[in-house]
């Protein structure tokens, strides 16, 4: 069992930055993909980025590449989502997702079998 603990969301105006953090604990950490996903009132769960097990390879939505920059710390079980030019449509609650089977990473939701409860993030215009 993975327990993930995500921190870092708040109130930001647009064009600023904001970074989140995710504390993973109970496994072994290194070995899992790891994602963010978003999700926005009224809107389906969304895809933001995700991560290889050593932090090699990363992956991002359209949407969000060249702003949003995820990483991880193994030593310290934690991943980060760096995000920089915020939009008014990047507000969303984001959750991070750990995936035993996939060390690779994935785009899919559906192929993590741990979250976290989110963290909300907003960004006025």
């Amino acid at each position: 069992q993975v327990q993930l603990v995500e921190s870092g969301g708040g109130l930001v105006q647009a064009g600023g930055s904001l970074s989140l953090s995710c504390a993973a604990s109970g496994h072994t950490f290194s070995s899992y993909g790891m994602g963010w996903f978003r999700q926005a009132p009224g809107k389906e769960h969304e895809f933001v980025a995700a991560i290889n097990w050593s932090g090699d390879n990363t992956y991002y939505a359209d949407s969000v590449k060249g702003r949003f920059t995820m990483s991880r710390d193994n030593a310290k079980d934690t991943v980060y989502l760096q995000m920089n030019s915020l939009k008014p449509e990047d507000t969303a609650v984001y959750y991070c997702a750990a995936d035993g089977r996939h060390p690779g990473g994935s785009i899919q939701a559906t192929t993590y079998q741990y979250w976290g409860r989110g963290t909300q993030v907003t960004v006025s215009s």
